[in-house]
């Protein structure tokens, strides 16, 4: 594929922009690119995955090196601080997750949307989340038939939530 800003070099570099949520795509070569002041990786002001996750988790590299901190936030199992996992991004043990808890929960709503997993649940072994997402959704349903004074509806659908969680207590979901 050709470079589509000068279509002499082959197009190296592939971007993909989605500014308020119209999706564009470029494929450009380096020199087009440095050019246009696009961030090429692997140069030395190219972007880097360590920066990104620095910036998500609102980690400053400079104020990090100037300033002592009275409270380094630090796991216990492997040492490991959380400046250090900002840095590298990843944990050094499985106790940083519990440890960092605190911190990761806000960079998942930032990075995800949210703090819970709502994708695609394997069937097999999806069964016991179906039925407590059944519920969930059930006691919504039901909160609003009662505020609407729909109180034969909610009745329904309480008896819906006790089924469905009597199947849930009483087998192997």
């Amino acid at each position: 594929m050709l470079c589509q800003e000068c279509n002499k070099r082959p197009a190296t570099l592939h971007f993909t922009k989605i500014v308020n949520g119209e999706k564009t795509e470029f494929h450009i070569c380096e020199s087009c690119a440095r050019e246009k002041g696009e961030l090429i990786p692997g140069t030395p002001n190219g972007f880097s995955i360590h920066n990104l996750l620095s910036g998500l988790l609102d980690f400053d590299p400079a104020q990090a090196i100037g300033a002592k901190q009275q409270h380094q936030l630090r796991c216990e199992q492997c040492g490991l601080t959380y400046s250090q996992f900002s840095k590298i991004g990843r944990f050094g043990c499985s106790s940083c997750y519990e440890q960092f808890s605190g911190r990761l929960d806000p960079l998942f709503k930032r990075v995800h949307g949210n703090t819970v997993h709502v994708g695609k649940v394997p069937k097999r072994t999806g069964g016991l989340i179906q039925y407590k997402r059944e519920i969930d959704k059930l006691k919504q349903e039901m909160q609003m038939s009662i505020t609407r004074e729909e109180f034969e509806q909610a009745a329904k659908i309480r008896d819906q939530i006790r089924e469905l969680e009597t199947k849930l207590n009483g087998s192997n979901v």
